[in-house]
């Protein structure tokens, strides 16, 4: 997941530096008054979100594959305990009524 995340934020840097560029030389447009640095971060993010669909599928298919583990894990674990702790009942309730 972390390689997924920096993989993204390396794509979203790349796309800043470009459209940063394309601004300042006159090829983009200037955003208004001062607003000029945010437009270029949502241009940048504009531009990174449908490339990083494109580009990172396969990382992002492996890094939900190791979640999709990492859940099935952890509810056999709560499975587990869940039928442990109905054993100890049971067995606790059983020799409360042989007594």
């Amino acid at each position: 997941m972390l390689r997924y995340t920096l993989m993204r934020l390396g794509i979203f840097a790349g796309c800043l530096v470009v459209v940063w560029g394309l601004v300042y030389s006159g090829l983009a447009p200037r955003g208004l008054g001062d607003s000029n640095g945010m437009w270029i971060i949502l241009l940048a993010l504009v531009l990174s979100a449908p490339i990083s669909f494109v580009v990172l599928r396969k990382e992002r298919d492996r890094a939900s594959a190791r979640i999709v583990q990492r859940v099935d894990r952890m509810k056999a674990n709560l499975d587990a305990n869940r039928s442990q702790e109905d054993l100890a009942d049971d067995t606790a309730r059983a020799q409360g009524q042989a007594s």
